[in-house]
């Protein structure tokens, strides 16, 4: 189990949605199951489309509307204000992009491989 987490884009959701998904299927091998919350963007029409051709190489499991506390990247947003963004106050989306893969590489995951597994079993979901 890996978390990776798509590009923060405004300008074309849809389109950084499949960016996302196409370098997951040029970089792991196999079946891939994503799971995600329902973010208009993730649920644009290019994106669905995308989806289909895939023919059974990539599932998307769906959080349900409005349930935070079953959505594993709330979990890692929390520790990541507490931890490795303490105090910072993104004046815009082009800031916080910046500083997220600083966040992500200083996050213990590599020293504690059990923190991304715990964020997961905190929001009570199954494997």
């Amino acid at each position: 189990m890996a978390l990776l987490l798509p590009p923060l884009s405004c300008e074309h959701p849809g389109a950084a949605g499949v960016d996302f998904l196409s370098h997951l299927l040029r970089h792991l091998s196999g079946k891939l199951l994503v799971v995600w919350d329902r973010l208009p963007a993730y649920r644009a029409g290019v994106v669905s489309d995308f989806i289909r051709t895939q023919r059974g190489w990539l599932a998307i499991e769906w959080l349900p509307e409005y349930a935070p506390d079953l959505n594993p990247v709330e979990y890692i947003w929390g520790h990541w204000k507490k931890h490795e963004l303490p105090n910072f106050c993104p004046h815009d989306l082009a800031r916080l992009s910046y500083q997220l893969p600083g966040a992500a590489g200083a996050m213990p995951e590599r020293r504690h491989p059990r923190l991304v597994h715990a964020f997961w079993q905190q929001a009570r979901l199954s494997l």
